[in-house]
């Protein structure tokens, strides 16, 4: 058979996406993440939102705080606009079939793919062979989290891609290798736009990150008003003039690019548009309008987070149908690989 008569995936259209129960999450999650994943559900996308717990374990982590870190990101991601009745929301521990189809899938993966992982030899670091095996392994359970809900689409930075293209081979190979063309899709990036890759407050050069030391760095989702207004005005900026006019301004100038990137994907305009409005105004009349922006938008999501997160019962209530769904859709897509690998059934 030609590879142009190879039959290709024709079921439904499916989002996942997970995020991992470590630190807090700040104005780079939701804007990168949160925000697109409150968008694509309201768009009518059958969308799969995880909080991937398991991948939390492969690096040293205080299993007294797990569960309740793993309601932190639930919090989070339903303040956000997730709702649990139009997206399915859970712990990825709670459906065991990840783990069952990554058992699977590693018979599939080749040493070589995993080796090439550019995330584990920077977590990693110099001490790789002192690093735990699901470190090594767990872009293998990110390819059977998305393929276990036969996923064909997966909201990804810069930084996930090479994992993407991971589950690509993966699907691909468990296809070829058993038989089964078009059993399970190939997995595609949604881009994720304007807002995707926030920078750090004090250095533009560097993501915004939950590990920072320097905690003016981030905006966390649970800083109030005026932690908020005064991380912003506090903001690495430069000595080299006013905002700039046109983006040819912007060259050069990390800091200030990263402040009109996180006032247009708030305010939901183009780097260009925010120029047009403030070039030419210094940052005494940038940024306190940065700040007010910025707590206009997170505010009612920092009250609702801390609304649920004084009320667990609900977030626990939630995550408990959301399992329940989750586990609807993949146990029988677990139940197929099985027939299909050859394993004895009862």
């Amino acid at each position: 058979m030609s590879e142009q008569q190879i039959p290709t995936y024709t079921g439904p259209q499916r989002v996942f996406s997970g995020i991992q129960p470590t630190g807090n999450l700040h104005l780079g999650n939701y804007l990168g993440a949160l925000k697109k994943f409150t968008r694509l559900q309201n768009e009518g996308w059958d969308c799969v939102f995880c909080v991937v717990d398991l991948h939390a374990i492969t690096m040293p982590f205080d299993q007294s705080q797990l569960a309740n870190q793993t309601r932190q990101i639930a919090a989070a991601m339903m303040a956000s606009g997730v709702e649990p009745d139009k997206s399915v929301l859970f712990a990825q521990s709670s459906v065991r079939v990840h783990t069952e189809l990554t058992w699977v899938f590693d018979s599939v993966a080749r040493m070589g793919w995993l080796e090439k992982m550019i995330q584990f030899k920077e977590k990693s670091g110099k001490d790789a062979e002192r690093s735990s095996v699901g470190l090594f392994n767990y872009p293998v359970l990110q390819a059977a989290d998305i393929l276990a809900y036969k996923a064909t689409h997966v909201p990804v930075g810069e930084d996930q891609r090479q994992h993407l293209e991971l589950a690509r081979d993966i699907a691909d190979r468990f296809n070829r290798d058993y038989g089964a063309p078009g059993f399970f899709p190939l997995p595609e990036a949604l881009t994720e736009g304007p807002g995707a890759r926030i920078m750090s407050l004090k250095d533009g050069t560097k993501k915004m990150s939950k590990s920072d030391p320097a905690e003016n760095s981030r905006i966390n989702l649970i800083d109030d008003a005026d932690t908020i207004s005064r991380k912003i005005k506090k903001s690495k900026t430069d000595t080299l003039g006013d905002m700039p006019s046109e983006m040819a301004g912007l060259e050069g100038r990390p800091e200030v690019a990263n402040l009109v990137g996180i006032y247009g994907a708030l305010a939901g305009l183009t780097d260009e548009q925010v120029l047009a409005e403030y070039g030419g105004k210094g940052f005494g009349t940038f940024k306190p309008a940065l700040a007010d922006l910025a707590v206009d938008h997170l505010g009612p999501i920092t009250a609702r987070m801390r609304e649920l997160m004084d009320n667990p019962d609900e977030i626990d209530a939630a995550l408990r149908q959301g399992a329940e769904r989750a586990n609807a859709i993949a146990e029988p897509i677990m139940e197929e690989v099985r027939q299909i690998v050859g394993f004895w059934r009862p």
